[in-house]
């Protein structure tokens, strides 16, 4: 499962966001403070997904690229 997530982070996150979006929108009588909470965790889990993207990026540039056959 870890895995998955680590492939597929930027994924999950857009599908988080998105939900989010969604519920905020569609719900009617949200507190504001919740929004604002949820919000706040979905940029905190976005600087997250941006340093696994970053290391797998810094873990591709150090590979010997594929030789043509």
């Amino acid at each position: 499962m870890i895995d998955f997530i680590h492939a597929h982070s930027t994924r999950l996150y857009t599908i988080a966001a998105a939900a989010l979006a969604l519920v905020a929108y569609f719900v009617d009588g949200l507190p504001t403070g919740l929004i604002l909470a949820l919000v706040a965790a979905i940029l905190g889990t976005g600087e997250a997904v941006q340093r696994v993207e970053d290391r797998k990026t810094v873990k591709a540039l150090h590979r010997e690229p594929p030789v043509a056959s």
